[in-house]
């Protein structure tokens, strides 16, 4: 099966969660992703989070919580509706101010899919994205962003 990441502005509008539900759905069963992870900041994160959960409601998905910290430093247990958590491999060394970006990163360079809300404003969202986007280029990887008709 296949696996798919979030990454979004953290100021997503609640409308916004009609079409992540949908985007969901349709990954699950256009594209047979089984497995979701999602960060933990901001609103997008959590809309993102809880179309997966609905999803699940219905269907045998996963759904892991990123963690961009060290678990030693902040211990945090799946909250409800998630599996589990992830660390990425690697990170150990990654200082505090670059864990998110360098989390998220490795999250789209070892994900089949990528659901984005993708404004096209300066800043890390974008930057993920178009990294998603180069992805896609190649052949690695599917790139939907919600926010294609705002730009």
């Amino acid at each position: 099966m296949s696996s798919c990441f979030f990454i979004g502005h953290r100021d997503a509008p609640d409308e916004l969660y009609a079409a992540l539900r949908k985007a969901v759905a349709e990954h699950y069963a256009l594209y047979g992703v089984d497995s979701f992870t999602v960060g933990m900041y901001g609103h997008f994160d959590c809309l993102a989070a809880k179309a997966v959960i609905d999803l699940k409601k219905r269907c045998p998905v996963r759904l892991s919580l990123l963690l961009p910290y060290h678990p030693f430093d902040r211990p945090i247990e799946a909250p409800e509706g998630f599996d589990d958590t992830f660390y990425p491999p690697g990170m150990e060394s990654v200082p505090k101010r670059a864990a998110i970006l360098r989390a998220n990163r490795y999250m789209i360079a070892h994900s089949d899919y990528l659901i984005a809300y993708d404004r096209g404003q300066v800043g890390n969202t974008r930057d993920l994205v178009a990294y998603g986007r180069r992805r896609e280029g190649l052949g690695l990887m599917g790139v939907t962003n919600l926010a294609g008709s705002e730009r």
